[in-house]
């Protein structure tokens, strides 16, 4: 006899179907048949909820995404953590420590998923972008902090951020140690921050630099 479930229930039922074959055979040799058939549900059930398979690799990124957003969240919600240190957390919090968080990335860093490669991007950017400028208001109030554009500061950054995506840029160790600095740089003179503030951010940027293989492991320590 067929299990009923509620819509949202069977939504993610699809979503973390795909997610697992999308992250084993790989997007393109993942059919929408293949989904289907792991699920166990008809194609009018899956039209139901998505429009193709494109459209459910866009709603796995955007819950991948959804995540990173969560947890920073709660970081900035924290009252013990002064505003460095959240904002150091919260950029260590979406690098991915799980096995099928860096193969979904892989996935999307694959040349024909350019395209969903760079909505992730714009979305991650865009659902940040709140809230870390409440963490940047918050180190203004507490003087941590010193400039007119806490939102317009917190973009750039986020921007910037993305010379460290492997997906998109080949360096070599030295080259990524140097921009590690040079980041930790401009964090800190954006922001109005005193010099060495986001030294913990340098030095964990500096070990993921010696070792770019291992930024997921990194992170998660």
């Amino acid at each position: 006899m067929r299990i009923s479930k509620n819509p949202e229930e069977r939504r993610n039922e699809i979503l973390d179907v795909a997610e697992t074959l999308f992250t084993t055979k790989g997007y393109a040799n993942t059919t929408i048949n293949d989904i289907l058939q792991m699920v166990g549900i008809a194609k009018g059930t899956f039209y139901y909820y998505f429009r193709s398979k494109e459209d459910v690799m866009d709603a796995v990124v955007i819950r991948f995404i959804d995540s990173g957003t969560e947890a920073a969240k709660m970081i900035a919600a924290n009252a013990n953590l002064e505003a460095p240190e959240k904002i150091f957390q919260i950029i260590m919090a979406q690098n991915p420590n799980a096995s099928r968080e860096k193969r979904m990335l892989e996935e999307l860093h694959d040349v024909h998923n350019a395209e969903m490669h760079q909505k992730s991007l714009v979305e991650t950017i865009r659902r940040l972008t709140p809230v870390l400028t409440d963490v940047v208001e918050q180190g203004i109030a507490e003087g941590s902090f010193t400039t007119p554009y806490p939102k317009e500061m917190v973009e750039f950054l986020l921007v910037a951020q993305l010379v460290f995506d492997d997906g998109i840029f080949e360096w070599q160790p030295q080259e990524l140690m140097q921009k590690a600095t040079a980041f930790t740089h401009m964090i800190e003179t954006s922001l109005g921050a005193k010099t060495g503030s986001f030294a913990y951010l340098h030095e964990r940027l500096m070990q993921a630099s010696k070792n770019p293989n291992e930024k997921g492991e990194e992170s998660s320590e």
